[in-house]
């Protein structure tokens, strides 16, 4: 396991506290906001990708309709 380290300035110290509490602790709150970041990273991803599909089987999709389906489907 490595070790990184994490330059922080005052209001990021105060939430990671608050998170830590929350957490188990400051590593666990951090890994835990990483494993969030990602899985976020990858359903924005994935609707790019979808979107990219729909749009070379059906056309230009509006922004509104992607908003929407973004929305419903929590990606």
């Amino acid at each position: 396991m490595g070790t990184t380290t994490v330059r922080l300035d005052a209001d990021e110290e105060r939430a990671l506290d608050e998170l830590a509490a929350l957490h188990g602790g400051r590593s666990s709150a951090l890994r835990e906001g990483l494993r969030l970041l990602a899985a976020s990273t990858r359903r924005q991803a994935a609707l790019a990708e979808f979107v990219h599909e729909w749009e070379t089987e059906a056309g230009p999709v509006d922004d509104d309709t992607i908003s929407r389906m973004a929305d419903r489907y929590e990606l």
